[in-house]
């Protein structure tokens, strides 16, 4: 099996529906905005909203280069395949959702703990508030950088790459809702599923609030594995960078994170100092820029700097 013949595996037959998100999507975020600003009586800051389309044209206009990091090794995984996921009933059609969900939850993980994922995904909590808008940015290399090497273990275990694909899109298309803070606490559901309360805390760039809540459509993983943190009445979430990234630039904003891991690099001086700034985590002793997937110990002792300027919610390093 050659690359072209999993993208022609790729190729959902529901691509218009896709494309219909592609539109309904950014409407929605715009009509959240002339609610929050006009309705609420909210200030709504329509650069940013723009800065998140622009975001979003960009990484089309990547991914259509064609290049993966991620590729040979879907390829790979796809011609030795384990066998054949029958989707025959709704109980094999679960644990994909299980599994999938658990892909994810490591990817997710991954890019807040790992400085190489991280290049990529500081640019979804660049913004300073959190809205609709926000779910539109992404960033622009997450193909380039391998994200879907965590979802390769489905592939290997012989779940069709359309399903692999269609579940990665409805989770996607899950969280975009979560991106709100107007939206309360949903009672019984906060145990089970990701909501926009566990999101509003996985935003926060607190001291309290680093590092937690990785899960997609679940939070169940994050209740298993101590990633959980619950939004507190009185600790609103501070949104953004940690160290605020001022540019609207959406050329600075789609490459900073890259930008200061290569010159975390150059300055690292051994291999063992390189490993350490691409595979461990984001503000290292040797890193100079990307202090943002700190544990709350690290976060609490950390320098005055990391708190916001009046009337701005940083949450991570630029």
């Amino acid at each position: 099996m050659d690359l072209d013949t999993l993208r022609r595996a790729l190729d959902p037959t529901w691509l218009p529906w896709l494309l219909a998100l592609g539109v309904s999507l950014p409407a929605l975020a715009v009509l959240e905005g002339l609610a929050l600003q006009h309705l609420a009586r909210q200030p709504y800051d329509w650069t940013h909203l723009g800065l998140s389309l622009a975001d979003a044209l960009g990484r089309r206009a990547v991914d259509a280069l064609g290049l993966s990091l991620a590729a040979p090794v879907l390829v790979w995984a796809y011609t030795h395949r384990l066998g054949t996921w029958r989707l025959d009933g709704p109980g094999p059609w679960l644990a994909v959702f299980l599994l999938h969900e658990a892909c994810y939850y490591a990817y997710h993980r991954a890019a807040h703990r790992v400085g190489w994922f991280w290049a990529t995904h500081s640019v979804h909590h660049s913004p300073p508030a959190l809205n609709l808008a926000c779910a539109l940015r992404l960033g622009w290399t997450g193909k380039l950088s391998g994200t879907a090497l965590f979802f390769s273990p489905l592939v290997l275990l012989g779940v069709p790459p359309t399903v692999v694909l269609g579940a990665t899109a409805f989770n996607l298309v899950y969280q975009f809702w979560l991106h709100t803070t107007w939206i309360p606490r949903l009672g019984p559901l906060e145990w089970v599923f990701n909501t926009p309360s566990h999101h509003r805390v996985h935003h926060g760039s607190n001291p309290e609030y680093l590092d937690c809540n990785y899960g997609g459509v679940l939070i169940v993983y994050d209740r298993l594995l101590g990633t959980w943190v619950g939004e507190r009445d009185g600790l609103p979430p501070r949104y953004g960078l940690v160290q605020p990234l001022d540019s609207r630039n959406p050329l600075v904003i789609a490459f900073h994170g890259w930008i200061r891991l290569l010159r975390d690099v150059r300055q690292a001086g051994t291999m063992r100092g390189v490993l350490a700034v691409l595979l461990g985590p984001p503000g290292g002793a040797r890193s100079s820029a990307l202090p943002d997937s700190r544990s709350c110990e690290q976060a609490a002792n950390a320098p005055a700097r990391r708190l916001p300027a009046p009337g701005s919610s940083p949450r991570r390093s630029a």
